[in-house]
């Protein structure tokens, strides 16, 4: 692994995903890895899906969230715990702050959908809507924080919660070591970080590659541009992957991850599709994403991939084949 260049705050390293996993192990699920020859057969590749939308709260954002709340002093913990989400994460930190017996903060979009409000609350955390944008979402967050002394975690854009995001990836390079590369999704940048990091310490030789919409593709910016390059108004179905990439998250990427490609909204429907219709589970848009990216990336046939399939929470009311149907 590559060290930090001189003058640089240290960042995620194997020791912290390690600790992780010793933290979380018995609050989290070990997820399944799937496999298809009907979908090796369409993509021309060898497929090894790693299903976090088995998760508890249905998302891999579990992990980081417990990793963050367990790891707080007794003193913080006292205070809660806030953050902004979309959804799976404001979820998975409810979840975790309960299993701890202490509050939650969760602000949210008012865009965010109804099915991932209603797991938020069922978890017991006090929901503040905000505007869909980036700064609104901060803004308010900071101001619950100002009120209430809670702790903050960050969705992505912390290194105890990168931590926890890694330890899919160890679960599933156990599961399936000869794989020789990874798609793993991109929003915040936290997963892919912690995939990144996580794989390289395990196999060197492996590639990682992120996959995003191209309705919201700052991190194939960003990586381009060697600096974080936002989308002002990001505009894709895959809800979970809107936000702008961490400062935390980029630094791993831009040291670890070889690629990152972007897909249209079209494809990810199609994956999505093909992914309930074939492997027979719910995933929504987000997790269909790095699917999505093998109907055009014909360097990756032949090729022995996992994807990190990172959550199944969506409107099943709104399901996006329907809504083109009523369209």
């Amino acid at each position: 692994m590559s060290t930090p260049p001189s003058g640089e705050a240290p960042g995620l390293t194997w020791e912290l995903i390690e600790a992780a996993r010793e933290r979380i192990t018995g609050k989290v699920n070990l997820t399944p890895v799937l496999t298809s020859n009907t979908l090796d057969a369409l993509t021309g590749a060898r497929l090894s899906f790693k299903c976090e939308n088995f998760q508890k709260g249905g998302a891999f954002k579990a992990r980081g969230a417990t990793n963050a709340v367990f790891a707080l002093s007794e003193a913080q913990a006292r205070r809660g715990v806030a953050t902004h989400s979309s959804g799976n994460h404001g979820a998975a930190l409810a979840r975790a702050a309960a299993l701890r017996g202490i509050r939650a903060y969760v602000v949210m979009p008012d865009n965010a959908s109804q099915a991932k409000r209603a797991a938020v609350s069922r978890y017991g955390a006090e929901i503040t809507g905000c505007a869909p944008t980036q700064a609104a979402r901060e803004s308010t967050v900071r101001q619950v924080l100002a009120a209430t002394g809670a702790t903050l975690v960050h969705p992505y854009d912390d290194l105890l919660v990168m931590a926890g995001q890694g330890t899919a990836t160890v679960e599933f390079l156990q599961a399936v070591p000869q794989l020789d590369v990874l798609l793993c999704p991109i929003g915040g940048g936290g997963l892919l970080a912690g995939t990144a990091v996580a794989a390289k310490a395990i196999k060197p030789d492996i590639r990682v590659i992120g996959v995003e919409p191209a309705g919201a593709d700052d991190a194939a910016r960003s990586l381009h541009a060697g600096t974080i390059v936002p989308v002002e108004t990001p505009d894709t179905i895959a809800d979970g992957l809107r936000a702008t990439i961490g400062p935390k998250p980029f630094a791993e990427i831009r040291r670890h991850v070889e690629e990152i490609i972007t897909v249209s909204d079209a494809a990810i429907v199609r994956a999505m599709r093909q992914m309930w219709e074939v492997l027979k589970i719910v995933v929504e848009p987000s997790a269909a994403v790095p699917y999505a990216a093998l109907f055009e990336a014909t360097a990756l046939r032949a090729r022995r991939i996992g994807i990190i399939v990172s959550g199944g929470n969506l409107d099943l009311d709104h399901l996006p084949w329907s809504e083109a149907n009523r369209g």
